[in-house]
């Protein structure tokens, strides 16, 4: 089981005909964080001409989105949009407006909070969580070099590692891949190492990760 979601939370702005656009995202994990985040947001820039939002929560599979009085269907939905066509989730945006003084019409309005939204979820950095086995591996001091190596190797990622009359190895891996790892581990330690997994946790996989 995977998603996409944030890695950050981030500021970028632009300007289009003098307005001022700041594009903040963020990664959530429920609608109450979600909300939490839209009115720091808001308090931020209460100044501000629009503060329009949009976010969606695997909490009850939401998505909700506020055009804060900009013309219906010029900011909010253009705002879902990015999260819903990079299939995001789990992650909140809101856009926040200084006009400029020139009307930008309904389509500049919705490339306008569209762009906005894009770049701040790119600057964020979106990145898939995968949920993964929590592992843990007991080794003698002459197995602890290869197991040190197999682990990587694998596509699991090592976590800690104690030294006390043996070697605790703890690490993580997509739960997917966990037989194979363990049938792995077996092979090659001659069945001297045994793999322990405890629990499940979702962790973050860049586009570059096993």
């Amino acid at each position: 089981m995977e998603y996409i979601t944030l890695k950050n939370s981030v500021c970028e702005e632009f300007i289009e005909k003098r307005s001022r656009f700041l594009g903040y995202a963020a990664p959530v994990t429920s609608e109450q964080e979600a909300l939490d985040f839209i009115e720091a947001i808001r308090a931020k820039h209460r100044d501000a001409t629009h503060n329009v939002y949009a976010y969606r929560v695997r909490e009850g599979n939401l998505c909700r989105y506020s055009d804060d009085g900009e013309p219906s269907g010029t900011a909010g939905m253009p705002v879902l949009s990015v999260l819903t066509k990079g299939d995001i989730i789990d992650a909140a945006i809101v856009v926040t407006r200084y006009f400029g003084g020139i009307l930008l019409g309904g389509g500049g309005l919705v490339r306008a909070y569209s762009h906005s939204a894009a770049i701040a979820v790119s600057a964020a950095v979106p990145v898939t969580m995968r949920e993964c086995a929590i592992c843990q591996a007991v080794c003698d001091y002459s197995t602890y070099g290869r197991m040190a190596s197999l682990i990587p190797e694998e596509g699991a990622v090592l976590d800690d590692t104690e030294f006390t009359d043996a070697v605790k190895l703890r690490f993580h891996i997509d739960k997917n891949l966990l037989d194979a790892f363990c049938a792995r581990v077996t092979d090659v330690t001659c069945g001297t190492v045994t793999v322990e997994s405890f629990s499940t946790m979702f962790f973050p996989f860049e586009k570059s990760d096993t």
